[in-house]
């Protein structure tokens, strides 16, 4: 792992040397260096991440918790490490309160499932923002529809930020039982001011989620500061693996809410006529987990933390600066949300290519990027168009490939031109 001093801007040679420790971004694709724009969707992994999860199945393998053998005992040492890390890397006050899901996906719809249709009452709301990604709206839905629970959606200003007025207003009558919303869009990178809406949710007497898919790739997590009731990411985001997600929930939460899952390891007796639960958070993780991914993702915390989310900040903010600016600058191309807050993502239309073919064309000269609704259909029809291409920035994106974007689109342009 090749190392950055804490709080230092990322120098060209510090992203030559952390470039190398993704042996994908050494790929061609199409006979030209591979420009990865697609990292919101999902992360390259370091060698850290890969080499972990490789020792530990070929040397530290087994199911984890039930087992009294010695390589049982390694496994289990080494997944548990995985929750004190994510712990630690968001501040939880309680490694307990650290679920492991598959996605932040799962964790929502755990939410939903668990605490949504046991706490919440008919008759009561919950919130949602009109930037939200479909999992984090269709799982309301499906309470709303089985248990009566109005689902409210708060306004967007014309800018792509959370109107803060109007989700007051939204709360102001005390029936919202829950807030549930995106820390960062994955479409208009625009960050929600998380503080704020904790704040305002709590006044009111409402518990609040956020989605922090993007956000915790981009900047330090809090959620004691945050004062949040629940925070859900997942790993392959985070330059760690698929398959392992995080949901923490405040214990006393957690504790009062029934379990998600049935099955082996969430219990803590059975028999024909009746069963009791584990602790928490077994209480939410049925059945054999994803061991070999959780412990990728402990790689990836670690990777992350060597660098320093000071470093990966200020090197996003530079690179997405850069991409505004040049992007401007191409004829008939119009980007998406004027966020003044904005993380390292920039979806954009164009007037004379449909997304789709943009992203065609762009990959033919080895450039990812992502086209279509981005699992955010109601926020395309708000804005008017029915897909965008997306690119997005990693610690690992370099200024010359957001100039190999524009040179990339300009090239698009005089083709469908």
């Amino acid at each position: 792992m090749n190392l950055i001093a804490p709080a230092q801007t990322l120098t060209s040679a510090d992203l030559t040397r952390l470039r190398a420790d993704f042996p994908i971004l050494a790929e061609k694709v199409h006979g030209r260096p591979l420009v990865f724009l697609d990292s919101a969707a999902s992360a390259q992994k370091p060698r850290a991440v890969i080499d972990a999860m490789v020792n530990t199945m070929e040397h530290a393998y087994a199911n984890v918790h039930r087992g009294l053998h010695w390589m049982s005992e390694r496994a289990t040492e080494a997944y548990e490490s995985t929750r004190d890390a994510v712990a630690a890397l968001i501040n939880a006050p309680d490694r307990h309160e650290i679920v492991f899901t598959r996605n932040v996906t799962e964790s929502i719809n755990l939410v939903a499932h668990s605490y949504g249709r046991s706490l919440l009452k008919p008759g009561q709301a919950v919130v949602i923002s009109a930037m939200e990604h479909h999992s984090n709206i269709v799982p309301w839905q499906l309470l709303r529809d089985e248990r009566g629970i109005e689902l409210r959606v708060a306004p967007i200003s014309d800018a792509g930020e959370l109107d803060l007025a109007a989700l007051e207003s939204l709360l102001s009558d005390g029936k919202v039982g829950l807030v549930s919303i995106t820390h960062m869009s994955n479409v208009l990178g625009t960050y929600v001011p998380a503080a704020r809406v904790a704040a305002l949710a709590h006044r009111y007497g409402a518990k609040v989620l956020f989605d922090g898919a993007q956000a915790i790739v981009h900047r330090a997590i809090d959620v004691q500061a945050l004062d949040a009731d629940f925070y859900a990411f997942s790993g392959h985001k985070l330059y760690g693996p698929t398959g392992i997600g995080v949901l923490w929930g405040r214990r006393a939460l957690l504790d009062a809410m029934p379990p998600f899952l049935a099955g082996g390891d969430m219990i803590s007796t059975v028999s024909y006529e009746r069963t009791t639960w584990a602790d928490i958070p077994h209480k939410f993780e049925a059945g054999t987990p994803a061991i070999v991914e959780a412990i990728g993702l402990k790689a990836a915390i670690a990777y992350v933390q060597a660098i320093g989310y000071e470093a990966i900040a200020a090197h996003e903010a530079t690179l997405t600066d850069h991409a505004l600016a040049t992007l401007a600058e191409i004829k008939g191309l119009m980007v998406l949300g004027r966020a003044q807050d904005r993380g390292g993502v920039v979806s954009f239309t164009m007037d004379c290519a449909h997304a789709h073919d943009i992203a065609t064309l762009l990959d033919r000269q080895g450039i990812a990027v992502r086209a279509g609704h981005h699992c955010a259909e109601p926020l395309m029809h708000q804005l008017g168009v029915d897909s965008t291409a997306r690119a997005s920035f990693a610690l690992y994106t370099t200024p010359e490939e957001i100039d190999a974007l524009a040179a990339g689109l300009r090239r698009v342009r005089e083709f469908f031109t």
